[in-house]
C-alpha cells in the first residue's frame, strides 16, 4: 500500500507539472523580479507549504533542460553527426551535465549576491540567492538555447532568427539582473550595469570550461 501510494504521489506530481510549469515559465519571463522575491520568501514557509503554485526553482532548471533537450535533437543541426561519449548518450547523464553546466550562471550570480551582502557562504546560506537566480536564468537558458539551435542550423538558414533571438534574450536577462541588483543590493544603476557585465562574463567562462572539463572527461573515461 505504501508503494501504491509513492506511486499515486509521483504520478500526480508528473501530471501537475502540466499545469505548473507553463505557469512558472510565464511569471518568470513576465515579471521576473518578483518571481525572484517569491523564492526568498518561500524558503521561509514549512516544507509541504513551499511552492505551491509553482515549480522549485532547481526542478523548473531541470525540467527546461529536459524540454530544451528535447527541441534541439528535433531541429537540424551542423552537429548532428557528432557522437557522444558513451556516459552522455544515455538522457539522465546529459540532463545532469547539463544541470551542472548552466547551473553555472545561477550559482556565479548567487555567490556575488551572498559576497556583497558580506554573508557567510555556507549551504544554507548560498540557498536562497541561487533559488532566486534559478528562476531568472532559468527562462533565459532556454530562450537563448532556441536562438542557438537556430544559429547552428546547416547552411545558416536560421542565422538571422537565431541571433536575434539569443540577443532578446540576453537584454531581457541583462535587464532583470541590474534591477535585481539595484533592488537587493542597494547600488546604483551604474554600478548594477557594471556588476551584471563582469558577473556575466565569468559566468560564460565557467560555463564553457566546466562543458569542455565534462566532455574531456567522458570522452577519456576508461
Amino acid at each position: 500500500m505504501k508503494l501504491l501510494k509513492s506511486l499515486e504521489d509521483l504520478l500526480y506530481e508528473m501530471v501537475s507539472w502540466l499545469v505548473f510549469y507553463p505557469i512558472t515559465m510565464w511569471r518568470s519571463i513576465v515579471n521576473p523580479l518578483r518571481m525572484m522575491k517569491s523564492a526568498d520568501e518561500e524558503l521561509g514557509d514549512r516544507e509541504e507549504d513551499r511552492y505551491s503554485d509553482t515549480l522549485s526553482p532547481p526542478l523548473f532548471l531541470l525540467l527546461t533542460l529536459l524540454l530544451a533537450q528535447a527541441i534541439s535533437s528535433a531541429v537540424p543541426s551542423i552537429y548532428a553527426d557528432a557522437t557522444l561519449p558513451p556516459l552522455l548518450a544515455s538522457t539522465p547523464n546529459l540532463l545532469l551535465a547539463r544541470g551542472v553546466i548552466f547551473g553555472m550562471l545561477p550559482l556565479v550570480m548567487a555567490v556575488t549576491l551572498a559576497r556583497r551582502k558580506s554573508v557567510r557562504l555556507t549551504r544554507e546560506s548560498l540557498r536562497p540567492p541561487f533559488y532566486s537566480q534559478c528562476y531568472v536564468a532559468t527562462a533565459f537558458v532556454f530562450v537563448a538555447g532556441m536562438g542557438l539551435d537556430l544559429i547552428l542550423i546547416p547552411h545558416h538558414l536560421g542565422l538571422t532568427a537565431g541571433v536575434g533571438v539569443l540577443a532578446v534574450a540576453t537584454v531581457w536577462y541583462g535587464l532583470a539582473q541590474i534591477r535585481w541588483f539595484k533592488h537587493d543590493l542597494g547600488i546604483s544603476t551604474a554600478a548594477s550595469v557594471t556588476l551584471f557585465l563582469g558577473r556575466f562574463l565569468l559566468a560564460i567562462h565557467m560555463i564553457v570550461a566546466v562543458a569542455l572539463l565534462i566532455g574531456w572527461t567522458l570522452r577519456n573515461w576508461k
